[in-house]
């Protein structure tokens, strides 16, 4: 479902969508209410959710969306966040408000389709630069202790966290620790679990709020 207040953009963004075989538009909403009503209805894997609109915003929509009770809703839909707004707060408040991803709206069709395809497996999809900016607005605050809860990982399961907060790949990660990719799978869906996490976007932002991963320095002008 495509949700945003301008037609045109709606227009172009299902065109890009319903061009893809494997990929299918079920719905067009114009604000936060309408997408809510339509998404109780009809369902859909992924809502392509704007943030700024008339009425009910994205991040209000989003929050209802992903908090809605599957016995009510069905599947609860994967949001993926497009926005001409790159601004830190923005990023924040749609990852708290349980969004799976964030783009920005120039991003090239093939990254939207990416975004939507990894987002709709069960992974989290964020734009580069707002990968960098999500981890460097941890980069100054102090890190707080570990509470219980992360008592119930393993050493493997903290190592694994540390790195998805990083950024890095099932892939990467495997390479890392000298295991297969399906270990490193069978640990993040672990550690999820024992967490009460949806993915691995809300690990990372757990993983920076308790100061168990602290972004590297870098050099800047």
């Amino acid at each position: 479902m495509v949700v945003d207040d301008q037609a045109v953009v709606r227009a172009g963004f299902a065109a890009i969508v319903d061009a893809e075989p494997d990929l299918h538009v079920v719905a067009e909403a114009q604000d936060g209410a309408q997408a809510v009503r339509l998404a109780r209805e009809l369902s859909p894997d992924v809502v392509l959710m704007d943030i700024r609109m008339p009425g009910m915003d994205g991040l209000t929509a989003t929050r209802l969306l992903t908090a809605e009770p599957a016995e009510s809703a069905g599947v609860v839909p994967r949001v993926l966040v497009l926005t001409t707004f790159d601004q830190d707060a923005y990023v924040h408040d749609a990852l708290r408000a349980g969004a799976s991803g964030f783009l920005l709206k120039d991003a090239l069709p093939e990254e939207l389709l990416a975004g939507i395809r990894v987002v709709a497996s069960g992974e989290a999809m964020l734009a580069p630069t707002v990968t960098r900016r999500l981890i460097d607005a941890f980069a100054d605050t102090a890190p707080a202790p570990a509470p219980e809860l992360l008592t119930s990982l393993t050493p493997r399961e903290r190592e694994v966290l540390t790195l998805v907060a990083a950024g890095h790949t099932n892939a990467e990660i495997a390479g890392a620790l000298g295991v297969t990719t399906g270990t490193v799978k069978s640990h993040v869906n672990a550690l999820l679990g024992k967490l009460g996490l949806r993915d691995r976007v809300q690990a990372t932002i757990l993983a920076y709020d308790l100061g168990l991963a602290r972004p590297r320095r870098t050099h800047r002008e």
